[in-house]
């Protein structure tokens, strides 16, 4: 009877419990590592919080590490004392949804006919081989700016969503995983008489969570970080957030540089610096796409569940 209650204590042992001496080293300095690892991508970004908190003298100075030195709010009033601030902030956010919606809409379109197996779509070749040569050609610069201009799409919304709506390099990761949905489930929905248009939306895009939401991601961190197009197709008025921000810097600049400064404008140079502002533009910007992550995780990892399907 003792050796029973021996027998069943030892096993309902925890696992860790039944672990050797090395097995419990190895995985404490493995934490201590990843710990490490960690604290060493956080602390740059904590460095840029208090260089953006801090005075422009300190930051001059080379004194600011992780802590604001003589702490100050100037460059954060900087940018967001004005109006035309959350405008271009509301663009921006009216930016990544269109531009998301559109360019995921046109990439699944196109991704979902060129995943399918061969003879079932023609021409496929013809049209992967446009896509790969749009990957590593482009039209330029001034041929595109009078291509959005002669389309009336100059000082529009759409100007900033419609000439990068199909990235070519995303695409190919659909496809990739498009023709990782088994066989067996396409070809039952349409023996069950479902078309090409149900099978995409009700199979193959169900078990591609997991691309879907890498792809959504992506673009919308494109369309969050561009600030050139905007410059160059947009009015001041209807700058998105990135090109608001650096012609702020671009006029602070200038301010620096300007022989007949006022006492407001010393006394703003005074407190505010070139690094000052740039930090807390990066800060700022950065901010709405770190929220962003933990949402889109759980997709990653759903999309991964749904779509380890064994044959």
């Amino acid at each position: 009877m003792h050796l029973n209650e021996t027998t069943a204590i030892r096993a309902i042992k925890p696992a860790w419990l039944k672990t050797s001496v090395s097995r419990k080293v190895f995985v404490l300095l493995n934490n201590i590592f990843l710990l490490a690892l960690a604290v060493l991508c956080v602390f740059p970004f904590v460095n840029l919080l208090a260089v953006s908190l801090s005075e422009s003298n300190a930051v001059a100075s080379g004194i600011v590490t992780f802590f604001p030195v003589d702490f100050t709010l100037n460059a954060y009033e900087y940018l967001l004392n004005k109006i035309s601030f959350f405008n271009a902030f509301g663009m921006s956010v009216l930016r990544v949804v269109l531009g998301t919606v559109i360019s995921l809409a046109v990439m699944i379109l196109l991704a979902y006919p060129l995943s399918l197996a061969k003879g079932k779509f023609h021409g496929r070749k013809f049209y992967v081989s446009i896509c790969i040569i749009s990957m590593f050609f482009s039209g330029g610069l001034i041929p595109t700016f009078v291509v959005v201009k002669s389309l009336g799409l100059y000082n529009s919304i759409f100007a900033l969503i419609l000439p990068t709506a199909m990235n070519c390099w995303e695409m190919v990761l659909l496809i990739n995983f498009f023709r990782r949905v088994p066989v067996e489930l396409t070809e039952y929905a349409s023996i069950e008489g479902a078309g090409h248009f149900v099978i995409m939306s009700r199979v193959v895009l169900p078990l591609s969570l997991s691309a879907l939401a890498t792809v959504i991601l992506f673009t919308a961190v494109g369309h969050w970080n561009a600030w050139f197009d905007g410059y160059i197709y947009m009015s001041s008025e209807k700058y998105p957030l990135q090109t608001y921000i650096y012609n702020l810097l671009d006029t602070l600049k200038t301010l620096q540089s300007n022989n007949n400064k006022t006492p407001e404008d010393l006394a703003l140079l005074a407190t505010l610096g070139d690094s000052t502002v740039r930090s807390a533009q990066v800060f700022i910007a950065m901010v709405p796409i770190m929220l962003v992550y933990p949402f889109a995780q759980k997709y990653f990892v759903k999309g991964l569940l749904l779509g380890s399907v064994k044959e």
